[in-house]
């Protein structure tokens, strides 16, 4: 598990992004939930924690491709591919992400610890 910050540095309605292999962006929701998705966008490089939370998604900053924060589905193009989600769960204060063990989609020209990039 990852130890991202205690819950008390991420105020509802910001993200924060851990530098992981890939980075990982953990989103705290105006509802107060917890979410946590790969930080970068299949489409092109660019961070999901510096996009826009709208209920249950998050557009990208750079060509507006929206993502489910609970699942990583692709809920607006030009993005194909999902990203990957993973288990956030809170412990003594604590914000941990339990990294999915599925292999990542990245946006095209980008490797990251020997992950070819995907058709995106």
């Amino acid at each position: 598990m990852h130890k991202v910050c205690p819950l008390s540095d991420l105020e509802p309605g910001d993200a924060i992004r851990v530098e992981t292999t890939p980075p990982i962006a953990v989103f705290h929701t105006e509802e107060g939930k917890l979410y946590a998705l790969d930080d970068t966008c299949t489409h092109q490089d660019a961070s999901l924690a510096d996009g826009w939370v709208e209920g249950c998604e998050v557009e990208c900053p750079l060509h507006a491709s929206k993502f489910d924060l609970r699942t990583g589905q692709v809920d607006a193009p030009p993005a194909k591919l999902p990203v990957r989600a993973h288990r956030v769960e809170v412990i003594d204060g604590v914000i941990m992400v339990e990294e999915s063990n599925e292999r990542p989609n990245l946006p095209p020209g980008l490797t990251v610890s020997g992950h070819e990039t995907q058709d995106a």
